[in-house]
C-alpha cells in the first residue's frame, strides 16, 4: 500500500438540487455565499481539493447552474491552500481559452487551480447550444488532443500541433502556468476509450463509485496500461459519504434518499446515461450496470459503501487506498455540516489506520 496519504475532494455544489436526485431535505445550497463558507470549512478538514461541475442546460433537479470557472476563481479567493478544480467541456471551450483562463487563475492564485476534462456523455446539452455532437469515441479522441494542446502551451513556447480537432501555429502563451509542469489534468470515464485515455495523457482518471473488487480491476487495467505508455495515472473514485453516530442512522438515511427519490427525474438521467454508454463499441461506459437506487446519486456514488460510522467509513477508504486508490471524491447531503463532521471523526481514525499500516510494514518488511 502507498505510503503517500490518501487525498479527499469534495464536489462542489454550483448547481442546485444537490448531489442526489430526491426531495428529501438537503441543508445544501448553489449560492456563492454557501460555497465560500463551504470551501473554508473544507479547507479547515483536511479537504485538499474541491471539483465545480459543468451544466449548461437545467434537469435533474439541477434547475441553476453557476459557470464552473468562474466559480472556481471564486472559491479560490476565499481560500488559502485548497485547489480547485475547474470541470470544461471540450467543444464549448477550446484549447487556446481553456489555457489562458487558467494560467490566468494559476498566476493569481499561486498555483492552485487544476482542470477536470469532461469529454460530454449528455447530447441534449449540446443540441441546445448549438455544439456539433460526436460519436462516443470520437469525443475521446477530441478530449486527447485538447489534453495534448493544453499540455504543449502550458509547458513549451513556439508550440505547433497538428491534429485532427486542433491546431497551433508558432504559438508562446506568456505568463505560464506557476505549477510545474502543468496544473493537474483530471478525466472520467469508465470506458475503454476514458481508460485508454488516461493512460496515455491524464494525470488524474475518476471513476465511478464501485465496490472495493470493482475499482481494483479499473485500477489494474488503467496502470498497466499507462505503463506500458511509460506514464503513470493516480486514481480517485466517487462516493457518496454518509457518515452518522450509529450505522443504522446511516442506513435510515439512505433509505430516505432513495424512499423520496424523483422517479421521473432519476429514470431520464439514467435512459440518458445509458444512451451514451451504448454508443461506444463496447457497449457500456459509466452506469451501464446502475440500478435505480444507484442512479439516485449521479455517479453511483452508494456503490462505494462509506455509509456507516466513522470507524466503518474510515476502514473501508483504507481498504480503497490498498487497491490503488490515490483520492476520494465525496458527496454529502447536508455539505457544510457534514464535511465538518468528517473532518472532526472521519479523518483523523482514516490517518491513524494509515499510520498502523506503515509501521506495520516497516515492522515486517515483504522478503524478496
Amino acid at each position: 500500500m502507498s505510503q503517500t496519504p490518501i487525498k479527499f475532494a469534495y464536489w462542489v455544489p454550483n448547481v442546485s438540487g444537490g448531489l442526489v436526485v430526491s426531495t428529501i431535505e438537503q441543508r445544501t445550497s448553489w449560492t456563492i455565499d454557501y460555497n465560500r463558507k463551504l470551501a473554508q470549512i473544507a479547507e479547515k478538514s483536511g479537504f485538499e481539493y474541491a471539483l465545480t461541475q459543468i451544466r449548461f442546460t437545467a434537469g435533474y433537479g439541477a434547475e441553476y447552474q453557476h459557470e464552473s470557472v468562474a466559480f472556481s476563481h471564486a472559491l479560490l479567493a476565499a481560500t488559502d491552500k485548497l485547489k480547485v478544480i475547474a470541470a470544461i467541456l471540450p467543444g464549448p471551450w477550446t484549447p487556446s481559452v481553456a489555457a489562458k483562463q487558467l494560467a490566468t487563475i494559476d498566476q493569481l492564485t499561486a498555483g492552485r487551480v487544476a482542470v477536470n476534462i469532461v469529454s460530454g456523455w449528455f447530447k441534449g446539452e449540446f443540441t441546445a447550444i448549438g455544439e456539433p455532437w460526436l460519436e462516443h469515441d470520437e469525443r475521446y479522441r477530441r478530449s486527447e488532443e485538447f489534453i495534448r494542446a493544453l499540455k504543449g502551451i502550458w509547458t513549451t513556447d513556439n508550440f505547433t500541433f497538428k491534429g485532427d480537432f486542433y491546431r497551433f501555429h508558432d504559438y508562446t502563451l506568456k505568463p505560464k502556468p506557476i505549477q510545474r509542469p502543468h496544473p493537474e489534468i483530471f478525466q472520467g470515464g469508465s470506458s475503454r476509450a476514458a481508460r485508454d485515455m488516461a493512460a496515455r495523457v491524464s494525470d488524474w482518471y475518476f471513476t465511478n463509485g464501485n465496490t472495493v473488487e470493482g475499482i481494483k480491476a479499473q485500477v489494474d487495467d488503467i496502470r498497466a496500461k499507462a505503463a506500458a505508455n511509460g506514464h503513470s495515472v493516480k486514481i480517485g473514485v466517487n462516493a457518496f459519504i454518509i457518515a452518522r453516530d450509529t450505522e443504522e442512522e446511516a442506513h435510515a438515511v439512505l433509505a430516505e434518499i432513495v424512499d423520496k427519490a424523483d422517479p421521473e427525474a432519476v429514470n431520464a438521467f439514467g435512459d440518458a446515461a445509458k444512451q451514451a454508454g451504448k454508443a461506444s463499441p463496447e457497449g457500456e461506459g459509466n452506469w451501464a450496470k446502475s440500478t435505480f437506487q444507484d442512479l439516485v446519486q449521479y455517479n453511483d456514488g452508494f456503490k462505494t459503501n462509506l455509509i456507516g460510522t466513522p470507524a466503518q467509513i474510515a476502514q473501508r477508504i483504507v481498504q480503497l487506498k490498498a487497491v490503488g486508490v490515490d483520492l476520494v471524491l465525496s458527496a454529502f447531503l447536508h455539505f457544510q455540516e457534514e464535511v465538518a463532521y468528517f473532518g472532526e471523526h472521519v479523518l483523523p481514525l482514516v490517518r491513524e489506520l494509515e499510520a498502523a499500516s506503515a509501521h506495520a510494514a516497516v515492522q515486517s518488511p515483504a522478503v524478496a
